[in-house]
């Protein structure tokens, strides 16, 4: 020990070792503390492990873990072998005896320092590196998987005839193959040329050659490797013009050779491909001549050719032959590009008529006519309806809707299908009462129940809200019965522990009581040594301790369906839209799933999160793969998550797609076949969203199948801006039952709409099929405007003009309410369109939007009316009697049509009181929480007022949003205002 203060004379401190206690434990600390780290790193992949298997797809767990793991490797030993075997073989070819010069006298010291510990240097080195490019290896599982299980595509591309799948499988993965081998080229490199440096095979400023023969030979064999894998990337590069992208005038995101790469750039890489190889060889020939003479210049000659003939030589090319002519030269390649774009995007079969967009009929009480089965119009708008069945529907604060709806097919009591606005009552936390662990986790767990609305129609409590068609806590109403309990849904991002000790919260009929989930979800936490590793990975010790857990506990996460499937299928890019079904008694989350693929040659790219953004993607829903760029999309797979335990199914749905049997190969058992979707599921299936925004994009342009005017952009549209909305963004897709001209009855239809590019008017209009168990789904059908018509912008700024509109405004700003508008729904008609627009309010008495008039313009006309009904009326000129009341009217609560209701000054009286009468007892069970009573006092409520709707003089079944008595207004579900009422 060194002298402590006393120098050399002065008395030494004696420092002794711990005692063997201090010494075990400071053992057992260290080994604890390793332990603990290993629990923590082991605790992640253990969880993933138990959910896997908890859902039945393990499979998917292990094939993912053991190909990272082979590739990591595979890969990491590869890169650390190459950089070993240089530095061992550098240290080997080093001189016996360095110079005698102050360079090599300054190395001496590193050498001597190095020396004890050179094979501890060598190792760390190598694994450092190993480790590096291991890593980064396994994260190409996708890419091998792909390549070992290529599916061909049974299409060749136009330029080297080679298959697809060459594009969309091989080249990928050779290309990460090349890269990795001049990643260990160069890094070997610097490794040999610096261990050569330290141990004095290179000179820089010693006397005599720079160089030794050995060291010269070592370093000449590496460059040429790195000069044969550039001779490789050459020739990889002549196949990677068919999906290199450029700017071409023509499109954005060109993709494909043009006139230039066919006659420039190709014959360039060939050449460029022998100058490398034969620059290689002039390398390798060093370890005889023992000179850099020949293998210098041959790489000065490569550099040369790459700047004169890769570079120069398309570049005069592109200046002298094709600007001149570009149109005519271009053609061939257009057309290409055209059929690839066309075919990759599964748009190639799509139908395109020309259509004038104006009527030639005179007769206007045929158009009436007309209209009434031309569409099942929509004035329940699932963006904006929302609110209302909150305020309607939630029943409990710690309850909520999603803010836009999804609009499904449901039969109705006489048996047809009719669009129906549904929306999942979800838990919302937020609105829990008190907020703490046992809460958030234990007590409140699930949502309750679906809520629907007949699309077409409205409700008369109060007038202009939703026509319910399953409401209440728990639901009643046409929906046939079904498990209501909701564990999953979109916006159910929490953990939860159920099964267990602790009770959760839950209805039936009869008010509140309590639950334990019978589910086989979730995992079991039955278990101290699960417990502790959920207590790691969630960061929450109190699932290690509590006493709230225990024989039969379960814990729920992962519990959004968009969650669920892309953990169980993440080769799948998921839809943004998820929406519910009641399906076999279950309420079952549908999700559409695309195979992609960004290696189609010739098929221009589209980003995803880009294309599939609109007006309602700001705040209301998810966009799917916001920066994943493709050329390729097929909507191959139909996935379910059931809301109650949680199961994942996939189901194929696109037989051809050959992506998605190369996953099928690579996932064997992952999905299921077609034929085995049940057909209750296959009557909810429809065509998605997100598909068909990509798909109009592409068609804004590529509907031009004729090069020159594809060159020109003479024909190409635009998605126009939601004119409904105040933000902007494109206008959203809306589902529809409608006819397209030459259809006999209507289909259920997935529509848009286009203006010519840089214009306000109607360009075209395009509409699927969107009924997946209807014949045609899929049929996209467009229709080409070939006259001047008003676009959905215009038509919104007459509406917004109008007098009459103009008044209503005013008339509103007296009662503190704002106006919002529903959808812009554009229907064909006779040779022309028909516009239509629901009109609501919101503010005043109630906070959400009720239905208060209806707009319509077809022409030049354009109406603001009370009812769709009389808006049809209107702006088809004709009057009441002149025709049937069309099927889309509101309507009444159903009850005996054999006798006329009662009417008259006695029975509104009569309803009155007891309107009143309800709303008081409704008012007494809410100070006693007697939520039975109330639900009671809301149903005597809701009777007491159709009675009183129906006694008023001229009411009746035709009656539009605002035909209803002003008590209906006033009172609203809940009873605002009912005082006043019964005043």
């Amino acid at each position: 020990m060194p002298d402590r203060g006393g120098g050399p004379t002065g008395p030494r401190i004696r420092v002794g070792r711990p005692s063997r206690r201090v010494r075990t434990l400071l053992m057992t600390l260290g080994v604890l503390a390793v332990l603990a780290m290993a629990f923590v790193m082991f605790a992640g992949f253990w969880t993933d492990w138990l959910w896997y298997r908890s859902v039945a797809y393990s499979s998917v767990f292990t094939t993912t873990l053991w190909t990272k793991i082979g590739l990591f490797l595979v890969f990491g030993l590869l890169m650390a072998l190459a950089i070993g075997v240089n530095v061992w073989l550098a240290h080997r070819l080093r001189p016996p005896l360095s110079a005698m010069s102050m360079e090599q006298q300054s190395l001496d010291r590193y050498r001597m320092s190095v020396a004890p510990y050179k094979k501890w240097v060598l190792l760390a080195v190598t694994a450092l590196v190993g480790l590096i490019a291991g890593a980064s290896a396994s994260g190409q599982w996708r890419t091998w998987l792909m390549y070992v299980n290529g599916v061909p595509f049974g299409q060749k591309d136009p330029q080297f005839k080679l298959d697809v799948a060459f594009y969309a499988f091989d080249l990928p993965w050779y290309r990460f193959l090349l890269g990795f081998g001049f990643a260990a080229a160069v890094l070997s490199l610097i490794a040999a040329a610096l261990t050569h440096y330290l141990y004095g095979g290179l000179r820089i400023t010693s006397p005599g050659a720079r160089a030794t023969g050995a060291a010269t030979g070592h370093l000449s064999v590496l460059l040429g490797i790195f000069v044969s894998l550039k001779a490789v990337a050459y020739w990889l590069d002549r196949y990677g013009l068919a999906v290199k992208s450029s700017d071409f005038k023509a499109t954005d995101n060109w993709t494909g050779l043009r006139y230039v790469d066919a006659n420039a750039y190709l014959p360039a890489k060939t050449i460029l491909f022998c100058i490398a190889a034969i620059c290689a060889v002039l390398f390798f020939a060093t370890l005889w001549r023992r000179t850099w003479q020949l293998p210098v210049i041959g790489f000065g000659l490569m550099v040369l050719s790459a700047i004169l003939i890769g570079g120069l030589y398309p570049a005069i090319v592109q200046k002298f032959q094709v600007q001149p002519n570009e149109q005519a030269k271009e053609a061939p390649f257009i057309r290409k590009n055209i059929d690839a774009t066309r075919d990759a995007y599964d748009i190639d079969d799509a139908e395109v008529e020309d259509y004038s967009g104006k009527s030639t009929t005179t007769d206007e009480a045929r158009l009436r006519s007309d209209a009434n089965s031309a569409a099942g119009y929509r004035v329940m708008d699932p963006n904006v309806v929302s609110p209302a069945f909150q305020q309607l529907q939630q029943k409990r604060n710690y309850y909520q809707f999603p803010q836009t709806l999804d609009v499904d097919r449901y039969k109705g009591e006489d048996g047809k299908e009719q669009d129906t606005v549904i929306g999942l009552r979800e838990l919302n936390l937020d609105g829990l009462p008190k907020r703490n662990w046992i809460n958030d986790h234990f007590t409140y767990t699930h949502g309750y129940g679906a809520i629907a609305a007949r699309g077409t129609t409205t409700g008369t409590n109060p007038a202009g809200s939703p026509d319910f068609t399953e409401s209440g806590l728990p639901t009643t109403g046409e929906l046939p019965k079904y498990e209501q309990r909701i564990y999953y849904g979109e916006k159910t991002q929490q953990y939860s522990i159920v099964g267990g000790p602790q009770k959760e919260l839950d209805y039936e009929e009869d008010g509140e009581k309590t639950t334990s989930y019978k589910g086989d979800s979730g995992v079991s936490l039955s278990n101290a040594f699960n417990r502790a590793a959920y207590a790691v990975s969630f960061s929450e010790p109190q699932i290690l301790y509590s006493g709230a857990i225990g024989e039969g506990s379960r814990i729920l996460y992962n519990r959004t369906p968009k969650e669920r499937v892309e953990a169980v299928a993440p080769w799948l890019t998921i839809d943004g839209d998820a929406y519910p079904a009641v399906v076999g008694g279950r309420i079952q989350w549908v999700v559409d799933a695309y195979t992609t693929t960004n290696g189609y040659p010739y098929a221009s790219r589209t980003t995803l999160g880009d294309t599939t953004a609109d007006s309602l993607t700001t705040n209301q829903r998810a966009v799917v793969a916001q920066q994943n760029q493709v050329n390729y999309i097929r909507n191959s797979v139909k996935a379910t998550v059931d809301a109650y335990d949680g199961k994942v199914k996939l189901y194929e749905w696109d037989t051809e797609d050959p992506v998605l049997k190369t996953w099928r190969k690579a996932f064997p058992g992952t999905v299921k076949a077609r034929k085995d979707i049940p057909q209750d599921l296959m009557d909810h299936l429809r065509y998605p969203q997100d598909l068909f925004k990509v798909q109009r994009e592409l068609l804004t342009r590529y509907h031009v199948e004729n090069p020159a005017q594809f060159y020109s952009g003479s024909d190409a549209w635009q998605v126009p801006d939601d004119p409904t909305n105040k933000e902007p963004g494109a206008v959203p897709p809306y589902y529809l039952s409608m006819k397209m001209p030459g259809q006999d009855e209507q289909k259920f239809s997935l529509t848009t709409t286009f203006t010519p590019k840089g214009r306000p008017d109607l360009g075209a209009f395009m509409a699927v099929d969107a009924d997946a168990a209807g014949k045609d789904y899929g049929t996209i059908r467009l229709l080409r405007v070939t006259t001047t018509v008003k676009g959905p912008g215009q038509v919104q700024s007459e509406l917004n003009g109008n007098d009459d509109v103009a008044e209503f405004v005013r008339n509103l700003k007296g009662t503190d309410s704002d106006i919002e508008y529903g959808n812009l729904l554009t229907v064909p008609l006779d040779g022309g369109f028909l516009y239509i627009e629901p009109v609501y309010t919101r503010g005043g008495t109630q906070n959400y939007p009720l239905l208060r008039k209806v707009a319509a313009s077809y022409g030049s006309k354009i109406v603001f009316e009370n009812s769709l009904g009389e808006a049809l009326n209107a702006v088809f000129g004709v009057e009441e009697s002149d025709t049937t009341t069309p099927p889309t009217e509101p309507t009444e609560p159903p009850g005996d049509t054999t006798q006329p209701p009662a009417t008259g000054d006695a029975a509104l009286k009569k309803a009155i009181a007891d309107a009143q009468k309800a709303y008081a007892d409704g008012q007494a069970a809410l100070k006693k929480d007697d939520w039975t009573g109330y639900g009671k006092a809301q149903e005597a409520l809701q009777d007491a007022l159709e009675r009183a709707a129906a006694a008023q003089p001229g009411s009746g079944s035709g009656g539009g949003a605002s035909d209803a008595p002003d008590a209906a207004d006033s009172a609203g579900a809940s009873g605002d205002k009912g005082d006043d009422q019964g005043s």
